[in-house]
């Protein structure tokens, strides 16, 4: 995945300079975009998430790429196992959690996200890990920053649609 259709991220249209600095932005943006939406727990249909459940899910989208990324720096290629995105909405309760602390977190994670990358030189950025979406593949930890600031993009974007 290099573009997506959806929401239109390039990813090559970021350099690995600017990854630490759009991480590090996530947390206000998420403040701002939860702020605006009325009901953040409702979901506009039973399989469209809502703000929160988006907001949850970026959370610890962060969390799982620090942690791939720590492993690809410490390992040669390794394979990343899938984080399990649907199934963490359910058992980790998503829609019941309180938005403040979510919020919290996210910033955290986004401030050790961006420090991480910050400060990785070319030779980290072109370490490779096996990503496992849409299908297991190669992945250099550049991509890694760069569909990570995709995923916050993008659901930054579900979560405007949304109000």
């Amino acid at each position: 995945m290099d573009r997506c259709e959806e929401c239109d991220f390039v990813y090559a249209s970021l350099g690995a300079g600017d990854v630490p600095e759009r991480l590090g932005g996530f947390a206000a943006r998420y403040a701002e975009a939860l702020g605006a939406v009325p009901d953040v727990r409702r979901r506009p249909a039973p399989d469209v998430w809502s703000a929160l459940e988006y907001t949850c899910h970026f959370r610890d989208v962060l969390r799982v790429q620090a942690e791939r990324l720590d492993l690809a720096l410490r390992a040669d290629a390794p394979e990343f196992a899938p984080m399990g995105r649907e199934e963490l909405v359910v058992s980790a309760a998503y829609n019941a959690q309180d938005p403040a602390v979510v919020l919290g977190t996210l910033g955290t994670n986004a401030a050790l996200l961006s420090g991480a990358f910050g400060a990785l030189g070319p030779r980290e950025l072109d370490r490779v890990g096996r990503y496992p979406w849409p299908e297991p593949v190669e992945r250099t930890m550049l991509w890694l920053g760069r569909h990570t600031v995709h995923e916050g993009e993008h659901h930054l974007m579900d979560i405007r649609r949304l109000t």
